[in-house]
């Protein structure tokens, strides 16, 4: 087998024009295919993530009907034998309670229909955490003047500031990572753009009568801290739910689609509003792991725990079956186009390997006649398919690995008409890798089937080779 393999080698590098262009086109079917699925994964991984962690959790315990019917009378009653029971269950992280309703909410000529999230913020912070999203620095035509006034600031460094006016942030890396500024600019003028963008805000402490306003909604009926927003809804068995809270904070929610309709508030008011005493709507459920496996396995569990049999354990993709739907379609049709992509290349292999057994017929031929067996002449070239597919695959995954760990830890965030258009539609203007997994590994599956089914051409025409026929050719 050492000697085949070092013939074989040899064979490689005899015409290294013919082993490079082979060698190509499987480095850059990989290359491409690799980043193209890495930032496909990555943007769903992003966009569950922001779902998971800012509103549905893993999993969520419910009453049956609530699913279908999202009243607050689906509600059910909360103690906390039934969290300790849950926390019992490996890869769970936290049990967070919520109650959650739909109301409008007005402030004077504005009124909007809104989600309100009731919650505990001790154990929220187990959760979401949402006074790590609180707004931190606002970029506002009087910060971008004070920005101006405070120095002789590069105007490069004011444009970039100005195409951000109106924008929020909850941490001042979002705004380094917005504003894209190098590391010098960032030294001398991030201090003063940071002093001119802060934004003063206020959280919710354990029985509190104020609210937290997502930061588009508080745009949208022009509120700020301080101010009151009237909520008008219907209460538990059909009571009138209403009343004026105080806006204690802006917060800053990931998704686009949550951030334009969320108001958070205490769960003892809530309970007050909707006249449900000692009632919640769910118990929310995160996890140390994401995988669907993990995720079947822990639902089993719960609903083993469970007596009431009208409370039920479901999964985040059973609570947002319109987004499931469209990452499975939209991953098929990512699936189809890499599909076509290698479909492409395999015949450019297969072009590569009929020129080959063209070209080197007469050699067979000389091979054969000279005492080499078949058998061993098919190993040969065998190996020498495998050599080709792996020289471009490992060089594909390899230049690609670079790409995929730099673009993971600092993601493209989109700017300007696009970045707005992607946020009109709901999606956050962050497009992230996603981090090595099956994805990357499949890769070198799908190349050595290529060069296999590649390999059966030479291997048919050496068993069929005919030593005089082949010399004289």
């Amino acid at each position: 087998m050492k000697e085949e393999f070092k013939i074989a080698w040899r064979n490689l590098w005899r015409n290294r024009r013919r082993t490079m262009i082979t060698s190509a086109s499987i480095f850059f079917a990989v290359f491409f295919a690799t980043i193209m699925r890495s930032y496909q994964l990555g943007s769903y991984d992003h966009m569950i993530n922001n779902l998971i962690e800012s509103f549905t959790g893993h999993l969520q315990l419910q009453h049956i009907n609530y699913q279908d019917d999202p009243l607050i009378d689906n509600s059910f009653d909360y103690n906390d034998s039934i969290v300790s029971a849950i926390l019992e269950i490996d890869k769970i992280v936290s049990v967070t309670p919520h109650l959650e309703s739909f109301t409008l909410a007005s402030n004077g000529t504005q009124t909007k229909g809104v989600a309100v999230i009731a919650i505990d913020p001790v154990k929220e912070k187990k959760f979401s955490d949402p006074e790590a999203r609180l707004v931190k620095y606002r970029i506002t035509d009087e910060a971008l003047e004070c920005i101006k006034e405070s120095g002789k600031i590069a105007d490069g460094v004011i444009g970039k500031v100005k195409k951000s006016v109106g924008r929020s942030y909850s941490s001042s890396v979002r705004i380094e990572l917005e504003l894209g500024l190098s590391d010098e600019e960032k030294t001398l003028w991030m201090p003063q753009i940071l002093k001119c963008s802060e934004f003063s805000n206020g959280f919710l402490s354990g029985n509190d009568e104020g609210i937290l306003v997502s930061d588009r909604l508080a745009g949208f009926l022009k509120v700020a801290i301080g101010d009151s927003v009237i909520l008008m809804g219907q209460g538990y068995h059909g009571v009138s739910a209403t009343g004026i809270f105080p806006v204690r904070g802006i917060i800053k929610i990931p998704s686009p689609e949550i951030d334009n309709k969320l108001i958070i508030m205490t769960i003892p008011a809530a309970q007050k509003l909707f006249d449900a005493e000692g009632k919640i709507t769910a118990l929310v459920i995160n996890l140390a792991d994401k995988s669907n496996k993990t995720i079947k396995k822990v639902k089993t569990g719960i609903n083993a725990l469970l007596k009431n049999k009208n409370i039920t354990a479901r999964t985040w993709y059973e609570l947002n079956p319109i987004l499931y739907q469209q990452i499975q379609g939209d991953s098929q049709s990512g699936q189809l186009m890499l599909g076509i992509l290698y479909f492409i290349i395999f015949f450019g292999i297969f072009g590569t390997v009929l020129m080959m057994v063209s070209e080197r017929k007469r050699e067979f031929g000389v091979l054969v006649a000279i005492g080499m067996q078949k058998k061993k002449l098919k190993r040969v070239v065998t190996i020498e398919m495998i050599l080709l597919g792996a020289i471009g695959l490992v060089c594909g995954l390899l230049a690609s690995t670079p790409l995929i760990l730099y673009f993971y830890y600092n993601p493209i965030l989109l700017k300007g008409d696009l970045g707005n258009m992607m946020e009109d539609y709901g999606w956050d203007a962050v497009m992230p890798t996603a981090w090595f997994g099956p994805y990357f590994y499949w890769q070198a599956v799908i190349v050595t089937i290529m060069v296999l089914l590649a390999t059966l051409y030479p291997l048919r025409k050496i068993g069929k080779l005919k030593e005089i026929e082949a010399l004289k050719g």
